[in-house]
């Protein structure tokens, strides 16, 4: 298990910081022509130099390993033919396969590959070759030559991205939001607080605090040192956390739309899923997830130095061993700051609040030893807390592989199925907590009265989600709103009462010119919590429901919409900040656009746009306040019509 573990591990850094990574100085050179043979039939000439390295010759198969493929985003490219080569190939005997023998390039060559568009053409064409080098001794298949590629008589693309007349700083009226950005972070802070208090009473940290108080105790000497000690004791804690969280904003700065990415990234989803099950299987005690205890050791002697780096390898011992049970509590809060398309500053805030959760107590009882004499004595209830919290944490993995079902629209879960298996796990809970549902480690619970109590909560959340399985008023379950997939992705045929147009700008825009209505952007995502919990609470409110449906043209544009846009709309854009950027999905492009003209990466955002394309109010965010929200509303309609009868 633990290799299995490892393995997560290095896949999921992998794919977290995959879009920090530029492409690295290729062993072999090329460079890259099209010649065009007919109308919408071209060839491609790729021209490489292998340097110091043997490429392999294509069309070659070495134990299913394929050693060249070219590969378009648009299915819409026929390859007509298989890769081409020139040249005089040298065979060799290689040491790799066995002493198979293999077509090799030395030096100079070039690859042709005969390709047709069935759509239109595009005026520049991206793609992948992947190839295979290597000598005697190492071999690199699948290796990516990213190239893109002027097509003579292509369409250059007529997609628009920046709108110069859109001008949020001086829109018509000033009502909305002065800068788009997250209105949550105490809300987050506060749950990440509550995060660090029930990582508290985990097994892997309760037991630690008496034995942190006793060392406070002795070492302090003194009543003033003791009280030094315990505060700089408690904000390392804080601190550790709160640094952990630094990465991100590296990433944010390099790319701000790279958290919104990794949030709705499919693979990244699953794997927050795949992990969330092992850690719930932890929980129930199969297994024990932990770091090296080499790594533990090796800082814990370290906390003998000086009272200051003394007390901060202190508290890094303490995040070190208590890995295994705060490790699925902050995996939580990281991947919910994502999901939360918030950017770095909502990880921060969530991590300093479950940081400041945990150091919070250590101190307070460093500072009191008194107090330990009130603190339960540790048992039983520790393995039922850990335990509880395993089934929590597979109601979280089936949200991350609902995150990833809705933005690859497969089907899998739609919201009945995501409620019947909330309702599921919460019948387990139940029947755990009665005493009915008994893992082998444990003895016979002892059924106190904070055992019913929570038992009743449990049971009481399972039965208040039934409601959710039927097609009637009582399925919107306001209190878990934007935590399962959206009404419409169900099973019943449900009547929507507001539909927006999804994902067409131009067309939707030319609906606001015909029935001179201003227009109303909704930049959404598929899996974006606070979107569901505005069109679940704030937009069936009877009057914003009433302005929405009538006074505007609403579109919807889903920014992690992962659908490839055809090959002539593929463009790369240079941003206004002179960064270039591909545009190769329908999410791409909205992401941009949002970006670019709205300065904002978060969902939900709306705007509201005259037809000839003018910001009419500022934008607003997410608004959980009905009354909020059609305030705005009527402010962008009044505007309106003013305009058109000054």
């Amino acid at each position: 298990m633990t290799g299995f573990l490892r393995f997560l591990f290095i896949t999921g850094t992998f794919f977290l910081f995959l879009p920090l990574f530029g492409q690295e100085s290729s062993p072999v050179q090329w460079k890259v022509k099209a010649q065009k043979l007919a109308d919408k039939e071209y060839i491609l000439h790729f021209q490489a130099n292998a340097l110091e390295w043997q490429l392999y010759a294509p069309n070659q198969d070495l134990d299913g390993f394929i050693t060249a493929e070219i590969q378009f985003q648009d299915s819409a490219i026929l390859l007509l033919n298989n890769i081409k080569d020139s040249g005089v190939a040298k065979t060799i005997e290689s040491t790799i396969f066995e002493g198979s023998n293999i077509n090799v390039y030395e030096g100079v060559t070039e690859w042709q590959q005969h390709i047709k568009f069935t759509g239109d053409v595009p005026a520049s064409l991206s793609g992948v070759l992947l190839f295979t080098y290597g000598n005697q001794e190492e071999f690199y298949p699948s290796t990516s030559y990213n190239f893109n590629v002027a097509l003579e008589g292509g369409v250059a693309s007529t997609a628009r991205i920046l709108i110069p007349s859109i001008d949020l700083k001086n829109p018509i009226v000033p009502c909305g939001d002065d800068e788009a950005g997250d209105k949550g972070l105490m809300a987050i802070f506060f749950l990440g607080f509550i995060g660090g208090l029930i990582a508290l009473i985990t097994p892997c940290v309760f037991p630690l605090i008496p034995l942190t108080v006793s060392f406070f105790t002795k070492r302090s000497g003194t009543r003033k040192r003791g009280l030094r000690n315990a505060v700089l004791y408690g904000f390392c804690i804080f601190a550790i956390y709160a640094l952990l969280s630094i990465p991100f904003h590296l990433i944010d700065e390099t790319n701000p739309e790279i958290l919104n990415n990794l949030s709705t990234n499919v693979v990244l989803n699953l794997l927050f899923f795949a992990v969330f099950i092992v850690f719930a299987l932890s929980f129930f005690g199969l297994f024990e997830i932990g770091l090296p205890s080499s790594f533990a050791n090796k800082v814990d002697s370290k906390s003998g130095l000086g009272d200051f780096a003394g007390i901060f390898f202190m508290a890094l011992t303490l995040a070190i061993v208590s890995f295994s049970c705060t490790g699925p509590i902050l995996g939580s809060l990281l991947a919910g700051a994502l999901t939360n398309n918030g950017g770095a500053w909502q990880l921060t805030s969530g991590m300093a609040g479950f940081g400041l959760g945990l150091a919070l107590p250590f101190a307070l009882f460093a500072l009191f030893p008194g107090w330990l004499q009130s603190l339960p004595k540790s048992g039983g209830w520790l393995t039922s807390v850990k335990i509880v919290l395993g089934f929590l944490e597979l109601a979280l993995a089936i949200k991350f592989l609902s995150n990833a079902d809705l933005v690859k629209q497969w089907g899998l879960l739609p919201r009945e199925i995501f409620i019947a298996s909330w309702i599921i796990i919460g019948v387990c809970l139940v029947l755990y907590l009665v005493g009915i549902i008994r893992f082998p480690h444990e003895g016979k619970p002892k059924m106190s009265k904070t055992r019913w109590a929570f038992a009743a909560l449990f049971a009481a959340f399972t039965l208040y989600l039934i409601p959710g399985l039927t097609n009637t008023r009582y399925a919107n379950l306001s209190l878990i709103s934007g935590f399962p997939p959206p009404l419409s992705y169900s099973l019943y045929d449900r009547q929507i009462t507001i539909e927006p147009i999804h994902n067409d700008y131009e067309g939707a825009l030319e609906l606001a010119r015909q029935q001179n209505k201003p227009l109303l952007i909704d930049f959404t995502g598929w899996a974006c919590v606070n979107c569901r919990r505005m069109e679940e609470n704030v937009w069936i409110d009877p009057e914003v429901e009433e302005l929405m449906k009538n006074e505007f043209i609403v579109v919807s544009l889903y920014v992690d919409e992962r659908t490839k846009l055809p090959a002539s709309q593929q463009i790369e854009y240079q941003t206004k900040n002179g960064d270039t950027k591909s545009i190769v999905t329908v999410g791409d492009k909205w992401a941009t656009f949002q970006s670019e003209n709205f300065n904002a990466v978060a969902q939900p955002q709306y705007a509201i746009l005259s037809p000839d394309e003018k910001a009419i109010t500022k934008s607003k965010s997410y608004t959980p306040d009905a009354e909020e929200f059609k305030e705005w509303l009527q402010c962008g309609i009044d505007a309106f019509k003013r305009m058109n009868n000054p």
